[in-house]
């Protein structure tokens, strides 16, 4: 497998890490912001592997803290990881000693945005909900938090990836590999996808900027979502129970035998990073 050892971003994040882009983008959502507002970037990253816990974050005026995952596959625990990504967030922009102060401390108000462009038929919109998985229902709950998924496929949610030429780009981008993987191998279909972009201006300053880093980052993501099908199926063959801690242990020791970064495997299996780089030495 040709991928890169040392993945840093998702294509996706690769697009979407700088204000304008994300101005761009939030704007197509959830409507334009105020042209002088502030935009600050707070993704989360681990620096000793060099690997990204979630896809972006940011902040507005420090009024508000925006996390906007990107899913190719339906994950209806979205809520409970965006809920893991903003209590980090927050430790990084609150000062520790400012939580004892008598003062109420002001902090940003947060979002939550998905971004769904998978295979599988997924609603035009949907609202995901923590208290979703909660074992026990009813009445009000002390704790919730709640994503918008979007569908950004062709043909879903057309007006919010009209505004955004860069969510457009991408969509095109994705669908063009999606299409040449039918007649040829996956990093033809990249280099052919990769092209025609350039060719009608599309993306272009990623694209020619970063294309061998972009097929690396494509090839770790198209493989171990196909990995992943294979090794979920012989879970199963084996009669071992989907969701097993013992099942995703082995999918996350496999994932490392073959190269791919400790943060793809944490967001495949939802173990956290010190088991899964615990399993390394195992």
């Amino acid at each position: 497998m040709a991928a890169n050892k040392k993945y840093k971003d998702s294509l996706f994040s690769l697009i979407f890490n700088n204000s304008e882009a994300l101005r761009e983008l939030y704007g197509a959502i959830e409507g334009p912001l105020a042209p002088n507002a502030v935009i600050t970037v707070n993704t989360l990253s681990d620096v000793l592997y060099m690997e990204q816990y979630n896809d972006i974050s940011f902040t507005v005026d420090n009024k508000l803290v925006i996390l906007i995952e990107h899913q190719s596959t339906i994950n209806p625990n979205m809520p409970l990881r965006l809920l893991l990504y903003i209590a980090r967030v927050y430790e990084k922009i609150v000062e520790r000693k400012d939580l004892y102060r008598e003062k109420l401390l002001v902090i940003p108000r947060p979002e939550f945005i998905v971004l769904y462009n998978g295979v599988k038929p997924y609603p035009e919109q949907k609202t995901l909900r923590l208290s979703d998985a909660f074992a026990v229902k009813g009445g009000a709950a002390a704790l919730d938090l709640e994503a918008k998924v979007f569908n950004i496929n062709e043909g879903h949610n057309e007006p919010i990836v009209g505004k955004s030429e860069n969510l457009k780009g991408y969509r095109i981008f994705v669908d063009k590999i999606r299409d040449g993987r039918k007649t040829m191998p996956l990093d033809k279909a990249m280099k052919a996808a990769i092209e025609y972009c350039l060719e009608r201006k599309i993306l272009v300053k990623i694209l020619k900027e970063n294309s061998s880093e972009v097929i690396n980052m494509l090839l770790a993501e198209w493989n171990i979502d196909e990995a992943k099908e294979v090794w979920r199926e012989e879970a199963l063959e084996e009669g071992l129970e989907k969701g097993r801690e013992e099942t995703r242990e082995e999918i996350a020791k496999r994932a490392l035998g073959e190269g791919f970064p400790v943060e793809m495997i944490q967001k495949i299996t939802g173990l956290d990073t010190v088991t899964i780089t615990g399993l390394s030495a195992k």
